[in-house]
């Protein structure tokens, strides 16, 4: 006698559990509201399953073997804990949907996304909040597996990404500017400086990031065709933030974000390699799931439709 590929029945364990509380096949079966022969059938499937008799049928009442003695803890704590689990996994559930869960590119989590967060919960009572952090690419994953509600990027019309292609709702929060920067050198002007004849050390975006594929996008028609072959790559990376430390140290240049160098610019500690120029507009988004949400992810695409909180 033993298992093979029987599957285990759940029930069989209550029905167990009932028949060592009750010592009697007719009043367990009572208990568990089951005819006693399917009740029994229940018993021996179980037995069969765990390759050894679990009950002395020749006793009055019904006791437990050796073998059974055994099973029965370790049964009860195998059942409290799958309980423990479904209301785990429940009171989790719960709280995702009475959540509001965001995915931000990184340097938008470090700028607008406080600040607009701030704004709207002046006008709207929003509960919890889940926020994840990371590259465009890993927000647009995200949200294609339904894990978050919306995703807060930047955009350009001429480099859609995925969520443009999938024709998930968008709105335009706000503006923001890639401006292309260096660390200073003496008297302030740029280290690394575009439209001179050496060909400037540039700290580039990675694939993976959303402001690299607006770059990637706009630089032949923005810039001309030959802007690119002018360029010489010294680092890649995928968030902005660390682009940024690398040309404070002297690195290159790189196109940042207004939003996360304005401060360096005023204060010198970064200077426009650009001289004004070479800089490229882009939007700030928020992106949303496109079939119904939680009554609170609702409200607040609402009340951004209606009138965008810009911080």
């Amino acid at each position: 006698m033993g298992p093979g590929n029987r599957p285990l029945d759940l029930e069989w364990l209550e029905d167990f559990i009932a028949l060592a509380e009750t010592g009697n096949f007719s009043r367990a079966a009572q208990v568990r509201s089951i005819a006693q022969p399917a009740f029994s059938r229940h018993i021996r499937a179980l037995e069969e399953w765990v390759g050894v008799d679990l009950f002395d049928r020749s006793a009055h009442p019904a006791a437990l073997t050796a073998a059974g003695k055994r099973f029965e803890p370790l049964l009860k704590e195998l059942l409290a804990g799958l309980e423990a689990a479904r209301i785990k996994a429940r009171a989790a559930h719960d709280m995702a949907a009475a959540s509001l869960r965001f995915a931000a590119t990184h340097v938008l989590s470090l700028t607008f996304f406080p600040r607009w967060l701030g704004s709207v919960e002046s006008r709207l009572s929003l509960g919890p909040i889940q926020t994840m952090s990371d590259s465009s690419q890993a927000c647009e994953d995200l949200m294609l597996q339904r894990r978050v509600q919306f995703v807060l990027c930047h955009g350009h019309a001429d480099a859609p990404g995925r969520l443009d292609e999938g024709q998930y709702p968008v709105l335009r929060l706000s503006e923001d500017v890639l401006v292309p920067v260096s660390a200073p050198g003496v008297h302030g002007a740029p280290l690394h400086a575009l439209g001179t004849a050496q060909a400037p050390s540039v700290l580039a975006y990675s694939e993976a990031s959303g402001l690299g594929r607006i770059m990637r996008a706009i630089q032949d028609s923005e810039f001309g065709k030959d802007f690119a072959s002018s360029l010489s790559v010294v680092f890649t990376a995928h968030h902005a933030a660390l682009l940024r430390t690398m040309a404070l140290e002297g690195r290159g240049l790189a196109w940042l974000p207004m939003s996360l160098v304005a401060d360096d610019l005023r204060s010198g500690a970064l200077a426009d390699a650009g001289k004004g120029a070479w800089r490229v507009p882009v939007d700030i988004r928020l992106y949303r799931q496109a079939a119904s949400m939680a009554p609170v992810a609702e409200a607040l695409w609402q009340l951004v439709s209606d009138g965008s909180p810009t911080p």
